[in-house]
């Protein structure tokens, strides 16, 4: 892989005849066996593919604002942007320096305390010491649609105005702070700026996740980490967005392509941990060592991949969405195997 992709993911690869009469004798060739090849492959019956079930779903997240509270949801439609509940949509709201910049809880670890309620067309923002903050999900035409920054790409943010702003910067006293919202007439961040290097995936477009539209880990992965843990920790210390009971550990490094609810879904690569899972969702506190170490001491990448993760402790799945649909707590998880 080259350099390009390391970069975005650590901040997170005949002779006879005349010529003119051969082409002509060559393409009426090729059309007739691309025609013949189609005919075939309408007439031969469709291989059905086998469903072997591998787990439940036994939990579903959607994150609003990206580095805030997830809200815990029991159904959700899937787009191909990833997850979506009513009017909400997963991380297309972001806050964001006056230039622009993504402001995560890897810069501002209290993100993780703002709580978010929602309701109709509003969303509800609630933080300690501060008054609940009501947003409307549809923001007015004429507001300001600011160029950002995330991970070293641009990407397009409508502002949500200076109230919100204001709540922000009086939440985190530090300084200055705007709140923006993806609309699905933006570009988003594709695969290949993502990843422009790794040509075998398959292409996808995101608003404000770090990788993927969809972020996937089992309970039983969760399991064996805090058997090696003197401190346990919570699955909200990595912010997945569907959570898989009934599996051995790290049995979803394995899923390829997989099949819950109507939605398919198809693996694009691990999902490589950084110092916001040292982020205590609870207290908003960094440790800056935990559990990051510990993954980093048993889930390392093989070196053949080195390249592509560099020194990141693999702990979870990014998938990408195959076909639209919808999904929810409880769905049978089967993976999708010839």
């Amino acid at each position: 892989m080259g350099s390009s992709s390391s970069t975005a993911l650590a901040r997170l690869g005949l002779p006879g005849q005349p010529r003119s009469t051969w082409l002509g004798v060559a393409a009426l060739g090729l059309a007739a066996v691309a025609l013949g090849t189609v005919a075939w492959r309408r007439s031969r019956p469709r291989r059905r593919r086998q469903l072997q079930q591998v787990g439940t779903v036994s939990k579903v997240w959607i994150y609003p604002i990206k580095s805030c509270k997830g809200v815990s949801v029991c159904d959700t439609e899937c787009t191909d942007m990833g997850l979506r509940c009513g009017k909400v949509r997963d991380r297309f709201w972001m806050v964001v320096k006056e230039d622009g910049h993504m402001i995560t809880a890897r810069q501002e670890p209290r993100l993780v305390l703002v709580s978010i309620t929602l309701e109709n067309n509003y969303l509800t923002l609630e933080a300690p010491g501060m008054e609940p903050m009501v947003l409307p999900i549809k923001l007015p035409s004429s507001n300001k649609i600011h160029d950002c920054r995330l991970f070293g790409l641009d990407v397009k943010g409508r502002d949500c105005g200076d109230e919100v702003a204001q709540w922000f910067t009086n939440y985190l006293k530090t300084q200055a702070y705007r709140l923006v919202q993806f609309d699905t007439k933006m570009k988003g961040r594709t695969r290949k700026k993502l990843f422009p290097s790794e040509s075998y995936l398959q292409n996808y477009e995101v608003a404000y996740p770090d990788c993927s539209p969809i972020h996937l880990i089992s309970e039983a992965s969760l399991v064996d980490l805090n058997t090696r843990l003197k401190k346990k920790v919570k699955m909200e210390y990595f912010r997945p967005n569907i959570v898989v009971s009934g599996c051995e550990a790290f049995e979803e490094d394995t899923w390829d392509e997989l099949l819950i609810g109507d939605v398919e879904m198809k693996r694009v690569l691990s999902c490589p941990r950084c110092i916001l899972t040292t982020v205590d969702p609870d207290t908003g506190i960094i440790d800056r060592k935990e559990p990051l170490e510990t993954l980093k001491s048993y889930r390392l990448c093989d070196p053949s991949v080195k390249s592509l993760y560099q020194s990141s402790p693999l702990f979870g799945m990014y998938f990408s969405v195959e076909k639209i649909g919808s999904l929810r707590v409880g769905d049978p998880v089967y993976r999708m195997v010839d």
